[in-house]
């Protein structure tokens, strides 16, 4: 994930900025057409058991509550919190997580176990989640914006700049699991979110000189770090002490959360930036990203006193579970 992540940021600025900036679309054609062909003949799965049936309602629900919610956070950007076009499709997007949660309460094969929400470290951790990919993902969008439209860059000069902060979660992956191994998850995921909020911090500030292109990088690179660390500490709570027949739902429900925090992060950013009225778009720019790094730090701080883990006795549920079927 990490390594797509920055060859993605430098691939993306050199179609950008060599083709057309919608390469970054069509790019992703090529690339799934290519997956699906040799996909086949390199992934090999075990026979499948009984294939659980698609929770089609809650699909459509949270589908479309999503979409108002995203809508409704677009529509504030352009024209301001106080638009009946704002609230009216972000009080409909509420009322939908309302049915979602309803009907995952009703039917037999649920997208989201209402049960397992009711587990703190999977009720929190993917909280954790959700917040750690709203905030890093968005503040990419945010210095792309301050890199070509504040400091002048070019498209292909932003991606490589970018490239580093994605060299940076690389490492962050790689050091993630010696974190965890002498501390804790919960540890893990508190530490990195403070060290990503403490490194966002100082970017709030960042002018209109080029002189801030270096703390930028050094800035953006522990960011990354930090925000991988995070990243691994919350996928390892939210699956951590799941009976073996609940484990695709949890798993299911850190993918969802990664999403969720993705398609949120930057529209409401993006409101935030856009909102303030102001000569230029520094002001904007600076304002959402120190509300990125206040979130942050808010999760944190969250995360350290809500968030626990499952006990020795809960942790061992699962391979119990699975070495008893194994008998």
């Amino acid at each position: 994930m990490a390594a797509g992540f920055t060859a993605g940021a430098v691939l993306g600025g050199l179609l950008t900025g060599a083709v057309s900036w919608r390469w970054a679309f069509f790019i992703n054609v090529v690339v799934a057409v290519a997956v699906i062909a040799i996909a086949p003949f390199v992934l090999r799965e075990p026979a499948a058991g009984k294939r659980p049936k698609l929770d089609v309602p809650g699909a459509i629900t949270i589908t479309v509550a999503l979409v108002a919610l995203v809508f409704g956070i677009d529509t504030a950007g352009h024209n301001g919190w106080a638009h009946p076009g704002t609230w009216g499709p972000i009080l409909a997007a509420l009322i939908l997580f309302a049915v979602f949660l309803k009907i995952e309460g009703r039917v037999k094969e649920p997208l989201v176990a209402p049960s397992l929400l009711k587990r703190s470290n999977i009720g929190w951790g993917n909280t954790a989640g959700l917040l750690a990919f709203g905030t890093f993902t968005s503040l990419v969008f945010l210095l792309t914006l301050y890199l070509q439209e504040v400091l002048g860059y070019t498209a292909i000069t932003a991606g490589l700049i970018l490239g580093v902060l994605g060299i940076g979660t690389v490492i962050g992956g790689l050091v993630a699991p010696r974190i965890i191994g002498r501390t804790n998850p919960k540890a893990a995921i508190v530490i990195g979110l403070v060290v990503q909020a403490v490194a966002t911090a100082p970017l709030a500030f960042a002018g209109e000189s080029r002189a801030w292109l270096v703390p930028l990088l050094i800035l953006t690179f522990v960011g990354g770090i930090a925000n991988l660390v995070a990243i691994v500490g919350y996928t390892v709570t939210s699956t951590a002490g799941v009976p073996s027949d609940k484990q695709g739902l949890a798993t299911g429900l850190v993918t969802m959360s990664q999403q969720v925090g993705i398609a949120l992060g930057t529209p409401v950013m993006s409101a935030i930036a856009t909102g303030m009225v102001a000569a230029t778009l520094l002001p904007g720019l600076q304002l959402a990203i120190g509300v990125n790094a206040a979130v942050a730090l808010g999760a944190a701080i969250l995360l350290a006193i809500f968030l626990r883990l499952p006990g020795p006795a809960a942790a061992a549920e699962a391979p119990a579970e699975r070495s008893g079927t194994a008998a």
